[in-house]
């Protein structure tokens, strides 16, 4: 059964709409300045299609709330909510089919792409038997999927960026259809814009962008200032769930609306020039120390259940009781074994941070660790752990919560290069390689490995120096504690092996 959902008319006054089933196969791109409809468009869709197929929403703004008391989304306010906790949740929304609303309004940039990488991430990453159909629609896709780097970190990109790439690319057979819509072609970076099948194209001003979208559908460069001239809620539109050829149509009415709504002119009050200077030049109140937002740590199961019947009550006596010393131990050598075996990979020590994380949660699932995985933030730390050859049982030990203090010193993608020149020098062992920290930094450049060095050495941290055969000798301040001398050109792979396999 072929369902059709009506998006408004057709310029010459035919009724427009979308095949929703070849839509879920082909995925859609949404290009307008703002003010265009963009917005407007996505929530036409979004009401109209939401009796036939679940929904979640990537929203940075805040508009798409509103759907949840006309239509059941579940909202979830990313603010109040860990990556992994949203991860989690993720999930969950696949395994229980409801309908949600991904709220991004609060956080900065990088925050907001964290979040919906990692809620992106639990939808791509659930079991086949639950790969149910489901629109993705991501509003503002140029921040979570940016052609270059901005202000964010790297790593921030890399995630948001991954998952962006495996919902078009990937999700199609996991039954995800990608919808973005975009402000600007030329900030949305070229893969993901390029995996979608379907265009509606709005209101455009810069040259590249109408070059790109008259590329897209497939129009001569002369005929791109037409874009210019597109009313609001007026769109160019092409593809496989849309038309054939290229199709003006103008976007119908919605039942619910922005909880943002665009600003209307209105008069100004009426009062008297002394009366204003007095309130807006009065004395400021004094200031007051602004408590820091409880962040509640809310179950997502529970909500996401509650969406589909009422929950059932609690029952005191099914709590599991804590966890004894020797099963924490047993889950901590575990946990250790589980990222030693992926650092022995060729290539971890030169994969992103992000990647790792997902590899090793995956890895904990299958182990049935999934219950413990530790956070983001403890993954960092077990990382610059492993990465200096120092089990958990190691770093824990009284001799070296002095060397963790100096590590904190320093960045924290330097500190696992400290660490692990500090065990060398407390075991007197050769001195690391430039080869070596340079994996350890997680770089091919052995002259940044080298910099890094003098980096730490600037930092009143450790004292380098050659003996007469050019063999490099580190030393740690105040601990006296030395490596033995060692040619920093000469990579000894195995010897190094043997160190990190004999700590772990």
């Amino acid at each position: 059964m072929t369902v059709a959902i009506e998006m408004g008319q057709t310029t010459a006054g035919a009724s427009a709409a979308i095949d929703l089933e070849e839509l879920l196969a082909t995925r859609l791109l949404v290009q307008g300045n703002s003010g265009s409809g963009k917005s407007h468009l996505l929530r036409r869709l979004l009401e109209q299609s939401a009796p036939w197929v679940q929904q979640t929403i990537i929203d940075p703004e805040g508009d798409f709330v509103t759907l949840a008391e006309r239509f059941g989304h579940l909202v979830i306010d990313a603010e109040d909510h860990t990556e992994r906790s949203l991860q989690v949740a993720g999930e969950r929304v696949r395994i229980h089919r409801v309908s949600t609303v991904l709220n991004l309004e609060g956080l900065d940039a990088e925050n907001q792409m964290r979040r919906a990488a990692a809620f992106l991430g639990g939808l791509f990453d659930v079991a086949r038997d639950h790969w149910y159909p489901m629109l993705v629609v991501v509003d503002e896709a140029q921040l979570f999927a940016p052609a270059v780097a901005g202000e964010v970190s790297d790593e921030a990109r890399k995630l948001s960026l991954g998952a962006m790439t495996n919902l078009m690319c990937r999700g199609r057979k996991r039954g995800l259809a990608g919808i973005i819509a975009t402000q600007r072609l030329a900030k949305l970076a070229k893969n993901v814009a390029a995996e979608a099948s379907n265009f509606l194209m709005g209101r455009t001003f810069l040259d590249i962008d109408m070059a790109r979208a008259a590329d897209l559908l497939g129009m001569e460069r002369r005929q791109a200032e037409a874009f210019r001239d597109l009313e609001r809620g007026q769109f160019m539109a092409l593809g496989p769930a849309l038309s054939r050829r290229p199709l003006g149509l103008r976007i119908g009415p919605t039942d619910t609306q922005p909880r943002n709504a665009a600003p209307r002119l209105m008069p100004l009050p009426e009062a008297a020039l002394e009366d204003a200077r007095a309130i807006i030049l009065a004395a400021p109140p004094p200031e007051t120390v602004r408590p820091q937002r409880r962040v509640p740590s809310p179950d997502l199961l529970s909500q996401l259940m509650a969406a589909k019947q009422p929950a059932a009550e609690p029952d005191p006596e099914a709590a599991e009781p804590p966890p004894s010393a020797e099963q924490l131990a047993e889950r901590r050598e575990r946990l250790d074994r589980i990222l030693r075996a992926i650092l022995a990979e060729p290539d971890a020590g030169f994969r992103a941070i992000g990647v790792l994380y997902q590899e090793f949660v995956v890895r904990c699932r299958i182990e049935g660790l999934g219950a413990v995985v530790p956070e983001l933030t403890d993954f960092r730390r077990m990382l610059t752990r492993a990465r200096a050859g120092l089990g958990a049982d190691v770093a824990e030990d009284d001799a070296w919560q002095d060397v963790s203090l100096r590590a904190a010193l320093l960045p924290e993608d330097m500190q696992g290069v400290f660490m692990m020149i500090a065990r060398a020098a407390k075991e007197g062992w050769p001195c690391p390689s430039d080869a070596a920290i340079a994996r350890a930094y997680g770089t091919h450049s052995l002259r940044r490995a080298r910099h890094l060095l003098t980096y730490i050495e600037e930092q009143g941290l450790i004292v380098c120096q050659l003996d007469g055969a050019g063999r490099r000798i580190v030393t740690l301040v105040e601990l006296a504690w030395a490596t033995a001398a060692a040619d920093p050109n000469v990579d000894d792979q195995a010897a190094e092996a043997a160190c990190n396999g004999s700590s772990l």
